[in-house]
């Protein structure tokens, strides 16, 4: 079965959403695909005990209004099927999507660097953390320590106490005269300062990171550096997050040219690619509200609306001075490299660890000696890792870009219908 549109989105974050909205007075057929539930993204992600704020719900609001718009959720990108098509999936059916243009609104994944005992019971994300509350997982009551790097680790602690979690040490990595520097900016974005008061913990501390996970069949305790001094927390969960790289396995596998970890964009949202374009955490860490401008103009230059994408330049450009600043603010300190053992594992899907891999010249040469990469996540995971601590450039993407059925594939040797 194939389906036509004459412009897919993928991805229904913030971006994704701005995007849809930004080219709808066009009339085109307009397609959205995610692989959550709802729209929303990561960031807007919705649950039991999510508190969506008002700009989330008009916007959901907004799309679903829109009748020239198709939300197809809990749909995954399989594969590139043929020239501007892609092999979809969800629970039920597979099919192709023929599109003129595309927007990919990928958006992005948190960095989780491997240290000892990381893959006890009990450790997660940061992100991860929000994800499981705002899906009904109960922490009322449990001693929590959330460690790593960026402002994440913060709204993870805010969601941790506002359902009952006992918040015992916000752990940052960054120094503090790197912090103090982004605290004086902040004025520039009024609206980012009146969150950073609103989040500011007493149990924050900078020049901190995490040294070990401690426990044997779940997590017992936290072992920190802490301004130069081994601390040690009891402690019943960990929260551990290092910043956010952006998902480009689908614009490295269409043959989007890749700057630095994001898709590259130019001035009107455009990739390498003719008639491709990518907005929000995909080319670039910047926060929703970057996520949303950026969505708009590549939204509205895929329907050739020049004028409306330029008008929102200088609102680009505002947002991404903030994000440019976050990302010097938040570096990661080289340090970090040397948290993993020779035991501990770097690909968990595969259980290979770092001292099997840790000679090896790039990401060919750790397959050739080992399964690092090759599990369900797709190196995802250890993708950022390796990244980080050897160099390695980003792993070239291979089909299938995420877990399908057999029957889903048995279609790419099938004879395109519309061809």
């Amino acid at each position: 079965m194939n389906e036509d549109f004459d412009l897919l989105i993928i991805g229904a974050g913030p971006a994704g959403m701005a995007a849809a909205l930004a080219a709808a007075p066009s009339g085109l057929r307009i397609g959205v695909i995610d692989d959550n539930p709802l729209p929303g993204g990561q960031i807007w992600r919705d649950g039991v005990h999510a508190h969506l704020p008002a700009n989330a719900r008009r916007h959901r609001a907004a799309l679903a209004a829109a009748e020239n718009i198709r939300l197809f959720s809990a749909t995954r990108v399989v594969a590139i099927a043929g020239p501007q098509q892609l092999l979809l999936e969800d629970d039920e059916r597979a099919w192709r999507a023929h599109y003129a243009k595309l927007i990919l609104c990928t958006g992005a994944r948190e960095l989780l660097l491997p240290f000892p005992g990381w893959t006890l019971p009990g450790v997660t994300g940061a992100g991860g953390l929000q994800a499981l509350i705002k899906g009904g997982v109960p922490v009322a009551g449990e001693r929590l320590v959330i460690a790593g790097s960026g402002p994440l680790l913060l709204a993870s602690a805010a969601s941790a106490k506002q359902a009952g979690a006992k918040v015992l040490r916000i752990a940052e990595q960054a120094p503090p005269a790197a912090l103090a520097a982004f605290a004086l900016q902040l004025p520039r974005w009024p609206s980012k300062l009146l969150q950073a008061l609103q989040l500011f913990d007493a149990s924050y501390r900078s020049n901190s990171h995490v040294l070990a996970a401690l426990g044997e069949e779940r997590l017992e305790a936290v072992r920190l550096q802490q301004n130069g001094k081994l601390v040690e927390i009891p402690c019943k969960r960990l929260a551990c997050g290092f910043g956010l790289l952006p998902n480009t396995h689908l614009g490295q596998a269409l043959g989007c040219r890749i700057a630095g970890q994001a898709i590259a964009v130019d001035q009107w949202q455009a990739c390498s690619l003719s008639d491709h374009y990518a907005a929000g955490e995909c080319t670039g860490f910047g926060g929703s509200e970057l996520a949303l401008i950026e969505g708009a103009i590549a939204g509205h230059s895929a329907i050739g609306a020049q004028a409306k994408a330029r008008a929102l330049w200088p609102q680009r450009q505002h947002w991404q001075a903030f994000a440019d600043r976050l990302g010097r603010s938040f570096a990661l300190d080289p340090r970090l490299k040397q948290l993993a053992a020779a035991d501990t594992l770097v690909c968990r899907c595969e259980d290979v660890s770092y001292g099997e891999i840790a000679g090896c010249s790039g990401w060919v040469d750790a397959k050739l000696h080992s399964r690092c990469g090759m599990g369900a996540c797709q190196g995802r995971i250890c993708g950022g890792a390796t990244q980080f601590l050897f160099d390695w450039p980003t792993p070239t993407p291979r089909p299938p870009l995420s877990p399908a059925r057999i029957e889903s594939l048995l279609q790419l040797a099938e004879p395109d219908e519309a061809g």
